[in-house]
Parts: structure tokens; sequence; C-alpha cells
């Protein structure tokens, strides 16, 4: 049982380890301090998605991995060896389907238009800011990929001479 228990911990481990956030209020360690290109945009529309899970393999491989270990300590020698199969088969099945899960991700299709009138289109993880038709907001664009975020309001400078 102790050898099921250390097994199960190890698959969760790996499955939760090939878990990623595509949130647009989380930075990736490679774009801090990397400058990025900023476009002015208004919002067209935007409407809930989901970004599909992934399968990596790492669920599959620590599912098999358990089930095959469990299954093997059922009975004799032969009736382990055959359970032993099918547990490899049934676990990695089952942890294949728990990894695809746990990298799904609730996200947003936001349609902008740009200030010279070219739309684009961008899905992004769901984060903190809700968007709306005809709200401003601004693109940022770091090493290839795009995050959409409020506009800052823009206050007018105070002129230099107070006459």
């Amino acid at each position: 049982m102790s050898k099921l228990m250390t097994s199960l911990t190890l698959a969760t481990a790996l499955v939760l380890s090939a878990c990623s956030t595509t949130s647009p209020d989380v930075v990736q360690r490679g774009d801090a301090q990397r400058l990025s290109q900023v476009q002015d945009a208004t919002v067209l529309s935007s409407r809930p998605v989901t970004v599909d899970g992934s399968q990596s393999g790492v669920g599959g491989v620590a599912g098999g991995v358990t089930g095959a270990i469990a299954g093997s300590s059922v009975g004799g020698r032969r009736e382990g060896a055959v359970v032993g199969v099918i547990g490899a088969v049934a676990g990695a099945v089952i942890g294949n389907a728990i990894e695809r899960s746990a990298t799904k991700e609730d996200a947003l299709e936001i349609i902008v238009q740009l200030r010279n009138g070219e739309r684009r289109a961008i899905i992004q993880a769901r984060g903190a800011e809700s968007f709306n038709s005809g709200d401003p907001v601004v693109l940022v664009t770091t090493g290839g990929k795009t995050r959409v975020t409020r506009a800052p309001a823009v206050v007018p400078a105070a002129s230099a001479s107070n006459g």
C-alpha cells in the first residue's frame, strides 16, 4: 500500500508540474526587463472561450506506471503480470485525461480595432480585467506573444508657464 501511495503522489506531482498558465496577469521570467511593442486599440467584442488542455504524455506515463505498479501487486505472479498490464493501459488513459483536464483554461477572445483601422483577434486566459465594446486598450507584444490590457488614463501635462 505504501508503494502505491508513493506512486500516486509521484504521478500527481508529474501531472501538476506539466500545468502552465497563459494568464495576462502573469509575466514569464524571460519577458521581464524586455522592451515590448505597445499599440493603442479599441475593443470591438469579447467572448468567453476555452483553451483545450495539452497532452504532453507526462500524464499518460505517470498513470501507466502507477497502474502497472498497482496492478502487479494483485494476486499471484501470473495474475499480477496480467493485471499489471491492464493497470498500465488503464492508468495511461486516465493519466492522459487528467493531464488534459488540468491544463484546460478559461479564456477570452478579444477582437480589437487598431487606430489605423486594422482589426486583430487575441485569445488570452481570463485575467483580472474584463473588456466591453468601446473600451480603450493597449496591445503589449513581447517575444511574439501579445496580451490585451486596459489603456491607462492619460492626464494632460501641466503647462510649464503658469501666467
